[in-house]
């Protein structure tokens, strides 16, 4: 096993040991095993919990900051400016849930934060949350017209997502349905995009 190989193993690992209980709930000693390692060895690629931990942050980050720039690109290209863009935008939507679907481990890492897991880790809002929220309101709020409160039709979209992309819904015989549904995907898209045209104002052929 190389180096490079060796951390990409672990971090794999340490991803989805904490989404799956968190920071706070996680060990090194659990991810050592279930990566069929031992501490030492883990230690001596990543470092400790704390290291593993702001490793997978960032890596996640990386990999989320990516596909926001590409969609952002895209919707700056595709879209005119003073309220036009209404496809364009849900495109963007798309793009996010999309991604979320694909990755769920991330949503998943966040929602542990917001429920105050690792909260000595503090600074990972502000370095990775702050800017990729900057990056899209900002985009936004030059397609839609004045007026509109783009900050929080942004943050609508991710707390909607992230808590569907964890907690699904229910279905009639109690059964959590979520991203992995394609019929409830679905759903939940066409609810968020009637959710996000009224908030942005976007004409109803948007929808």
């Amino acid at each position: 096993m190389t180096s490079d190989s060796g951390r990409e193993r672990i971090l794999d690992v340490a991803t989805r040991l904490f989404a799956a209980l968190g920071y706070d709930g996680t060990s090194t000693r659990l991810i050592a095993e279930a990566a069929g390692l031992n501490i030492a060895t883990v230690a001596y690629h990543v470092g400790g919990k704390r290291d593993l931990y702001l490793a997978v942050m960032e890596r996640a980050h990386q990999a989320e900051r990516a596909a926001l720039e590409t969609a952002v690109a895209d919707l700056r290209r595709d879209a005119p400016p003073g309220g036009a863009g209404g496809a364009a935008l849900l495109g963007l939507v798309d793009r996010y849930v999309d991604f979320c679907a694909a990755n769920p481990a991330i949503p998943a890492l966040w929602m542990h934060r917001w429920l105050s897991d690792a909260a000595d880790v503090a600074h990972l809002e502000s370095l990775y949350v702050r800017p990729l929220m900057d990056l899209v309101v900002d985009a936004v709020r030059d397609v839609v017209d004045d007026g509109v409160d783009v900050e929080y039709a942004v943050w609508t979209v991710i707390w909607a997502t992230h808590g569907f992309a964890r907690g699904g819904v229910l279905d009639t015989d109690g059964r959590r349905r979520g991203m992995d549904d394609a019929a409830e995907l679905a759903r939940f898209r066409a609810h968020l995009h009637r959710l996000v045209a009224s908030a942005l104002g976007l004409p109803g052929d948007a929808r």
